[in-house]
């Protein structure tokens, strides 16, 4: 996709928004070195709260970047904007995809202010909301999981927003990554390993290093929920313990959400 103004050409124009998150995602786009300046140089960056002091620009853009989650009135409100002024908007990382780390205060946002503030919250955190998914209040176009953000993922989808692919969207599960790795298989360990219902794209890394799925990259469309349960109730493990552990990255998540 390329803009026209007047007749001549342009660079797409691109703003990097942070809502609730640790920046970490963000921080993943300015890590990738070897790619980051030729990623630049396709695109016209008029706003990056994490690299610049630039104020916002008026006026339509053609991507707008999400990480983190709305937990505001105000960052409502501000996802609603770049989307009214974005011809394509993408959301990265657990935090703006799931709701992540901050949608662990969904249930009770009473309860975890006063657990934070002892009291009422400071007048800077705004009117405060239980924590959503940006695609939960937006209509979302794209979308980067993990946590944090693979840059190349990144890179992948912010060209299939600026110039269209035909690339199917994964939503198997991670198990088969797995397999495909050779790598072997925690539940015959005894270990509790979210894998089996968590959605495939990040290359099963934390397996390929040692350590269980935690289910960053969310819930595959084709998770089998009360099949995952029984596996855990089958090697002894415990049910209650194994929805505790999908509730880290899936708290707002409508598969979870559905079954209440």
């Amino acid at each position: 996709m390329a803009c026209a103004n007047n007749g001549v050409s342009a660079r797409p124009r691109v703003v990097i928004v942070g809502l609730a998150s640790c920046f970490g995602c963000q921080l993943q786009i300015t890590n990738d070195e070897a790619h980051l300046l030729d990623v630049l140089g396709q695109i016209d960056v008029q706003y990056w709260q994490l690299a610049s002091s630039a104020p916002e620009p008026a006026g339509d853009v053609d991507v707008v970047v999400i990480e983190g989650a709305v937990t505001t009135e105000e960052s409502r409100r501000c996802v609603e904007m770049w989307r009214s002024r974005a011809d394509k908007v993408i959301a990265i990382g657990a935090c703006a995809v799931t709701g992540g780390i901050p949608g662990m205060a969904a249930a009770d946002v009473q309860a975890g202010r006063e657990s934070v503030y002892g009291g009422e919250a400071p007048e800077a955190c705004g009117r405060m909301i239980a924590p959503q998914s940006v695609s939960s209040v937006i209509e979302v176009d794209f979308e980067v999981r993990s946590c944090p953000i693979d840059t190349a993922d990144f890179v992948a989808v912010l060209e299939r927003a600026l110039y269209g692919s035909n690339t199917l969207v994964l939503s198997d599960t991670l198990c088969g990554s797995c397999k495909r790795n050779e790598s072997g298989c925690f539940w015959r360990e005894g270990k509790q390993c979210l894998g089996l219902v968590t959605l495939a794209g990040c290359g099963a890394k934390c397996v390929n290093l040692g350590r269980e799925c935690n289910g960053c990259r969310g819930l595959s469309p084709h998770a089998n929920l009360p099949a995952a349960r029984a596996m855990a109730a089958s090697m002894g493990m415990s049910v209650a313990d194994f929805d505790a552990s999908l509730e880290l990255f899936n708290q707002t998540s409508p598969m979870l959400r559905k079954e209440d």
